[in-house]
């Protein structure tokens, strides 16, 4: 699946909370129906085994797009479509990707096989399940051999936000402009922290 494919405010349905599309004429084009489409390659591939794990895998794919990170993102499964798997990720730096973010639960190989079969930096996120919580997605995500490493993030939403701040990071050390929103990033959560220390003062010294 291609990054995000924008249509007019008639055309498109309405979506709760969806961010408004970025102008970017230079990178963009538009095709005879009216339909923005980012003719950039994507950078980063975002896969997950299922799915079922797209509501978690959201949050790592909206931070991209705040980013303005091109992605692709796809369902492979390394037990169901191991050929696919495989092809998907020994082709991966050809195709110019050069982050690979893998998310899955349960025993979650697929970040492991990713990382098995390309140089890639790959970043795996542990999927919540409903018998061990998500402990089993972890240590079968963070476990992995000497030689072959898989960088790990969280279980659940926050280690999908942070699977694509880390992609960024890492492309940030040859692209200044992606660097600067970083910073930009940082700068923003750290007035949000110093506006809720704020309120709280203001609520212990005038308490209602």
């Amino acid at each position: 699946m291609a990054r995000r494919a924008k249509g007019s405010d008639e055309d498109k349905p309405k979506k709760k909370g969806k961010k408004k599309a970025r102008k970017r004429a230079s990178r963009k084009a538009e095709d005879t129906s009216g339909i923005e489409v980012d003719v950039r390659k994507p950078v980063v591939a975002v896969v997950m085994g299922s799915d079922s794990d797209y509501p978690v895998v959201a949050s790592c794919i909206e931070t991209l797009e705040e980013f303005d990170i091109p992605y692709e993102a796809r369902v492979v499964s390394a037990h169901r479509t191991p050929e696919k798997a495989h092809k998907f990720a020994s082709t991966a730096r050809l195709k110019g990707l050069r982050v690979i973010i893998a998310a899955a639960g349960g025993a979650a190989h697929l970040a492991g096989v990713m990382a098995s079969l390309t140089t890639l930096p790959v970043i795996g996120i542990p999927i919540q399940t409903p018998t061990l919580g998500g402990a089993d997605s972890l240590y079968s995500t963070v476990q992995m051999p000497g030689g072959v490493p898989v960088a790990t993030v969280a279980i659940g939403e926050s280690g999908a936000m942070n699977a694509a701040l880390l992609a960024a990071e890492i492309l940030a050390l040859n692209d200044e402009t992606l660097h600067d929103r970083l910073q930009a990033f940082r700068a923003t959560m750290r007035r949000k922290v110093a506006e809720k220390n704020a309120r709280l003062r203001e609520r212990i010294a005038n308490p209602s």
